[in-house]
């Protein structure tokens, strides 16, 4: 059905759509098929009235089961004690994402790695990026749609996965957000047959499945966020045509009625939850659209008690852009927060073999403001995630996360935190809020799950306060 609605007319809308509207209106498994079909047209009155009727009849029926689990990669030979908390492993969520799959997946990805061929590397430990790389090649077969979102520029490897993934019945597009934006596509997110979602850090690379220390979400059966997800996708694959070119404004079928201002109500057992999806950069987000840097910003100045962060990179500065340019809007509401209102910061940065010592003196900055006597409480540590016998491997053993926790709300996302990823470059996050009863049942929500992941991430053998960091050739940023 969503076939022949989708691509069998090339009016706007006509009798036959609304036939299939009319049948298939009190199906809810059709309101994704319905939106996604109306979001690829051309806007029209007809279309858009339409669009809002399904829209207003979805948020009159009670809120969706939507599950949500936190997923997690722990590099190969990195121990924690028995008792930690964990999130599930994310080549288990991705494969079971893929076995899931019917009708459709859509996969966003900066860029794509997936064998140890691609980066000259000969390493067993590609296996399971092998397997997924296979898994996704299968699918059209079964005669499951599957679009890929990649960017232009790139990471420079010799990378055939999307040209395997072509010659199997991929639909693949490269958005040229270096002539578009100036900047890339560094989102990362899945959609399956427009009810299951992942957001998080990991890039379709093997890496990230062994070697690199990754953070997401999957969230199922949520018809209603994967169908404002996929607005987000569908806007990079209108401009993955060639010589495309950033509409002024959006069309009215890009914009969203979930936001900060208004997320989407969903509730799981006794869990009630509210959520949105943010975007960057702001040329990619219609008014409605709360944008990444908002929902960081919000999420910050609302915490009464503390803000836990956990980036790979922080700079408040450009560092893509010349000339560089200061950029104190993180920096700045960080600061506020814990000298006019006495909140509890603590900051778990990365640090690797790759990573700039010129972050280091801006993090000092941030710590030199820690005074208990006065109620200041500003921590820093930095992750480093031992090589070991892995130094053959090029852009691993690194803390990739990009997420924080407040006494509000679960922030999710794929940027780093310096102005680039805010002004230039794309990429998405999830805001969660959850309310529960007083049961233990409470640390199995995903909110209590990321705080244990942070608290146990903190207080682990590879957490360094910065004033204690020593010579460390794991650490870029540490004294040589």
């Amino acid at each position: 059905m969503s076939e022949h609605i989708c691509t069998s007319h090339k009016s706007p809308l006509n009798l036959a759509i609304l036939h299939q509207c009319r049948i298939h209106f009190f199906s809810l498994s059709n309101y994704a098929v319905l939106c996604v079909c109306l979001s690829q047209r051309k806007s029209s009155t007809v279309t858009n009235i339409l669009y809002g009727i399904i829209i207003i009849f979805i948020n009159m029926k009670s809120a969706l089961p939507c599950s949500m689990t936190l997923v997690e990669s722990i590099p190969l030979y990195l121990k924690y004690e028995s008792n930690a908390t964990f999130g599930i492993p994310l080549e288990q969520a991705w494969k079971d994402l893929i076995s899931q799959a019917s009708h459709s997946v859509n996969v966003v990805s900066f860029y794509w790695t997936l064998t140890g061929e691609d980066i000259n590397v000969n390493s067993s430990t590609d296996i399971p990026g092998k397997d997924i790389l296979q898994a996704l090649g299968e699918l059209p077969s079964r005669n499951i749609s599957v679009r890929v979102v990649s960017s232009v520029p790139t990471v420079k490897t010799n990378s055939t996965d999307l040209k395997i993934l072509k010659q199997k019945g991929v639909q693949v597009r490269r958005v040229e957000f270096g002539r578009l934006t100036a900047g890339v596509l560094h989102t990362k997110f899945w959609i399956v047959d427009m009810k299951h979602v992942f957001i998080g850090s990991a890039n379709m690379d093997w890496r990230a499945l062994t070697q690199v220390k990754e953070l997401g979400v999957v969230v199922y059966n949520c018809s209603r966020l994967a169908m404002d997800l996929h607005k987000i996708f569908q806007s990079y694959w209108v401009m993955g045509k060639p010589n495309s070119s950033l509409p002024q404004p959006w069309p009215a079928n890009y914009s969203t009625n979930i936001n900060k201002q208004h997320p989407l109500l969903v509730k799981e057992g006794n869990i009630s939850s509210s959520l949105y999806i943010a975007g960057s950069p702001p040329t990619f987000c219609p008014p409605s659209r709360t944008q990444d840097l908002e929902a960081i910003l919000s999420s910050i100045s609302e915490a009464d008690k503390f803000v836990d962060v956990a980036v790979m990179e922080y700079f408040p500065t450009t560092r893509f852009e010349k000339p560089h340019k200061y950029w104190p809007f993180i920096d700045d509401a960080i600061k506020m927060a814990v000298f006019e209102r006495k909140v509890k910061i603590r900051m778990l940065i990365s640090c690797g073999r790759d990573s700039d010592p010129a972050m280091l003196p801006f993090l000092q900055s941030l710590a030199s403001m820690d005074y208990p006597l006065h109620h200041i409480s500003i921590q820093i540590k930095l992750y480093i995630v031992p090589v070991g016998n892995q130094s053959d491997i090029p852009y691993t053993r690194v803390n990739h996360n990009k997420y924080m926790v407040t006494d509000k709300v679960a922030y999710v996302g794929t940027s780093n935190w310096v102005g680039d990823y805010f002004l230039t470059t794309a990429g998405v996050s999830l805001v969660i809020s959850q309310n529960t009863p007083h049961s233990p049942v409470n640390n199995k929500t995903l909110y209590h799950q990321l705080k244990d992941v942070f608290n146990r991430d903190w207080h682990s053998e590879f957490a360094v306060h910065l004033r204690d960091l020593g010579h460390n050739p794991d650490c870029a940023l540490s004294p040589r």
